[in-house]
């Protein structure tokens, strides 16, 4: 069994994505230059655009990720910029693990936090202790605490290091004794392994006197260990706290030896005197979905019921298409279904089945797939994952000039800036719209081959239902491929992967202004000018208003909706992928010399994989991609360092680090998919370095050992995405099981449609329901399936929770998802007797 997690994280979703009432700037002008990151614990994996001059910021940013490790909080930081110093933290929202789920997918506005270095804690610590009783010269009976600090895991990297120390403290009433263990350089995983001894005695009364009595029962239940984590600091002001644990010793009554994990805690003695309200509050909409994945048999039942879709009549009575009835939003069950099939080769038929089923049903063509449909959903989804690379080689050039140049696009009269003139901005984007309107009408022979079936299956229906209409075969494609692929695109870059970041205000105007026109291009609507609620964007597309365009549209929507007619001979340009700074270590061509570390700029295109000094500079080395046999994680004890990977070449592999664990998922992910279909690519490796005259792995001596562990890179060579078909099919599993309701009572109407056909009763009337006798035997299939699987995450719950003790690794004291759990089988237990 596989724990497979996600965290679909909108963190600033639509409308909401703000913070309200922050504390005012001490200067004169009172506004604040503020930012939001997103963190898993202290570790940050995004950061949003910068709000100048407000006090309460809109951010409406979305981020999405998989989370790549355990983690015990989701925090988001507000921060203040500060041009000379260091940005501060204005305050917090720290959402713990166990409490995501309550948040699920609704605006809720949090309270920011104060922020201090001793609530800033994570990590858990290994302790053992044994309270033992000894006999003195004298025959009188004392006891003796022995406490061993084995190791800590998961300890946050300070300033990009981490050198931990702990120190050992018994108190009590009457005194304090302390102990440190020795500093562990580079690791925020030490192994002490040191034991700590400590008389529990005490003075006779409260004053300065040299003997001691023997220790009663009474004091000992009076007295506490304390263990504090620290990092060992080079700066003047002094080591870092990392957080504590404090245990008293009447928990020793029962066992006189103990050992277990421990979660660390924060130290409480921040600033209280700060009201909360002073901090101001942010409104997040969090998604977060955390699925546990069986093997492949246990899904077997539901997964071919899902994959016959496409062959069932009417496709209304399939399973994937109750999948999208009984969903609140079409787009819960479009996410798992298009993966679903994708995997499996089955998405051209599943999508021109459940298309051509949504014509029938439409009566004018004007309105053809412009509702929130399962259909218009399922072909949004494969765009987006099918058409990413088509994105990048069509649009991506044009949309990093537009944000490096700044050119002034602005045509509306209100909004003109001082010395700016409307004529020239009016031809700055008419220049653009022209680029970006040839690359696209010109791009045909670029566009994915399952995006060509989809077209051509949606053209062949549009046309056979609405035979009178010439222009129906256009606007059914180019609803899809303009209205919602390259217009969102083009209007929201970040979202695409066309730009890391949301671009600034000036540059999302002129984006906006661009993505208006193009939708109107491409959707060969009778009055152009009727498209534009604003008068200037009516006079501004005269300039286009000319046969030679609406001509260009059609030329391409015929060439990307004709099936099998794929020009192979198209010489590809090289694309930029991705680039940013990261740390990678020399790579030892010469004989003798530093292997030491270095930031380098590190670019990838569909040709080469390079890294320089800086950006813009000459590439210092350069990886032809049909060169990379592999590429996967690094094992941090090789270097003591988190977040590496390895690139793996012929001669010797390219050891880099990444700012955090995000990132590194991100360029393993797009490196393996960008050299995937390598022929020489490999079956093993070593997961870690070759150091010192051997591999750290496998002990073997010589650099060329092959490899001692399987690759877990290889993707599907039709569709560069890696899918797990059953993380996709658990996902499905999940949200029939959360929508059990609706799926009973949409059994109920087809109960009473096949019974008599009379009037339908309006509780039913939300179901799309064609073929009663064959939705209900579906519906049957489907409850069937998902009880079965119901039973057996029950089943694997009570094992593994009968099988971990609390207190170790997996579940350390302080997990509050185990505490949980427990509370909720005693009262299962207690309302069952």
């Amino acid at each position: 069994l596989c724990l497979a997690s996600i965290l679909h994280l909108l963190c600033f979703f639509s409308s909401s994505g703000e913070a309200k009432n922050l504390p005012t700037y001490p200067g004169p002008n009172k506004m604040r230059d503020c930012y939001c990151t997103v963190n898993l614990d202290q570790e940050e994996v995004f950061r949003t655009k910068i709000v100048e001059k407000s006090l309460c910021p809109f951010y409406g940013e979305d981020f999405y990720c998989e989370i790549p490790r355990s983690f015990r909080h989701l925090s988001f930081y507000i921060f203040d910029r500060d041009v000379f110093r260091r940005d501060s933290i204005i305050g917090k929202v720290a959402i713990q693990k166990e409490d995501l789920q309550k948040y699920h997918n609704r605006d809720t506005w949090f309270q920011l936090q104060h922020v201090d270095a001793d609530s800033e804690v994570q990590g858990k610590v290994h302790l053992e202790l044994r309270l033992s009783e000894v006999i003195t010269d004298t025959g009188v009976i004392c006891h003796k605490l022995a406490t061993r600090v084995l190791e800590c895991k998961g300890l946050p990297i300070v300033n990009g290091q981490c050198d931990p120390y702990a120190t050992v403290t018994l108190a009590g009433p009457y005194r304090s004794e302390a102990k440190k263990t020795k500093v562990k350089k580079k690791t925020n995983n030490p192994q002490f392994d040191e034991v700590f001894y400590f008389e529990v005695t005490r003075p006779c009364s409260y004053n300065k006197k040299s003997h001691f009595d023997i220790e009663d029962a009474d004091e000992v239940d009076k007295m506490e260990i304390r263990v504090d984590l620290w990092n060992a600091s080079n700066l003047k002001f002094g080591d870092e706290f990392l957080g504590e644990l404090r245990l008293p010793l009447k928990f020793l009554r029962q066992s006189s030896s103990y050992e277990a994990w421990y979660f660390l805690q924060p130290r409480d003695n921040g600033n209280k005197s700060l009201k909360p309200d002073e901090l101001g509050s942010l409104r997040l909409n969090v998604v977060y979905t955390e699925d546990h994945v069986f093997s492949s048999d246990y899904y077997s039942p539901l997964r071919d019921l899902l994959l016959k879709s496409a062959d069932v009549e009417p496709v209304s009575a399939s399973a994937a298409h109750v999948l999208g009835e009984v969903c609140r939003e079409k787009q819960e069950a479009a996410i798992p279904l298009v993966r679903l099939f994708l995997h499996y080769g089955k998405i051209v038929p599943f999508i021109s089945a459940i298309a051509n089923a949504e014509v029938k049903r439409t009566q004018d063509p004007n309105t053809i797939f412009r509702g929130n449909s399962l259909t218009s959903k399922c072909i949004d989804e494969t765009m987006k994952l099918a058409g990413m690379h088509y994105l990048q080689v069509t649009l991506k050039p044009i949309i990093d000039e537009i944000c490096q140049l700044h050119k002034s696009c602005e045509i509306d009269p209100v909004k003109l800036k001082d010395g700016e003139n409307l004529e020239n901005n009016r031809e700055n984007l008419r220049q653009y719209v022209d680029r970006i309107f040839t690359v696209i009408t010109k791009s045909g022979v670029s566009c994915p081959t399952v995006m060509c079936d989809i077209f051509f299956s949606l053209r062949e229906s549009a046309a056979k239902r609405f035979q009178g209409d010439p222009d129906v075969r256009y606007t059914a494609v180019s609803s899809f491929i303009f209205l919602r692929f390259f217009a969102p695109a083009i209007l929201s870059p970040n979202l695409f992967h066309l730009t890391p970041h949301h671009p600034d205000p000036q540059t999302s105007r002129t984006l906006t202004l661009i993505s208006k026109t193009i939708q109107t291009l491409g959707s060969l609507s009778k009055s152009k000018s009727a498209s534009f609620k604003e008068s200037f964007m009516a006079s501004f597309y005269d300039y286009f208003n000319e046969q030679k365009y609406a001509d260009s549209v059609k030329n391409f929507l015929d060439l990307i909706s004709s099936s099998g007619r794929r020009d192979h001979k198209s010489i590809e340009q090289p694309i930029l992928l991705k680039e940013g700074f990261m740390i990678k270590r020399a790579q030892g061509r010469k004989r003798f010399g530093m292997k030491n570390f270095k930031k380098r700029w590190f670019r990838l295109t569909n040709h080469e994989f390079t890294y320089q000094r800086s950006k813009g500079d000459h590439p210092l080395c350069s990886i032809p991609i049909e060169n990379i046999l592999a590429v996967e994680k690094l094992e941090e004890e090789s270097f003591k360092m988190k977040n590496m990977f390895q690139v793996i070449q012929p001669e010797r592999a390219l050891y880099i680090q990444a700012n955090n664990c995000v990132e590194a998922k991100d360029w393993i992910d797009i490196l393996t998919k960008v050299s995937q279909c390598n022929k020489k690519r490999l079956t093993v490796y070593h997961p870690s370095a070759y150091l010192n005259g051997h591999w750290l792995c496998c002990k073997a001596t010589a650099d060329s050992t092959p490899g001692c562990t399987p690759c877990t890179g290889g993707l599907p060579a039709n569709i560069q995405l890696d899918i797990d078909g059953d993380r996709e099919t658990e996902r499905i599993y999940s949200l029939f099981n959360l929508y059990m309701p609706k799926l009973e009572k949409m059994q109920e109407a087809c109960g009473s449609k096949s019974v008599y056909d009379g009037p339908e009763q309006e509780e039913y009337s939300t179901f799309i329901i064609d073929d009663p006798k064959e939705t209900y035997k579906t519906l049957k299939q489907i409850i069937e399936g998902v009880g079965t699987l119901e039973q057996e995450h029950a089943q694997y719950k009570r094992d593994k929770f009968k099988k971990t003790k609390y207190g170790s690794q997996e579940h350390p004291i302080g997990d509050k998802s185990f505490q949980s759990y427990i509370r909720q089988q005693s009262e299962i237990s207690a309302h069952s007797i």
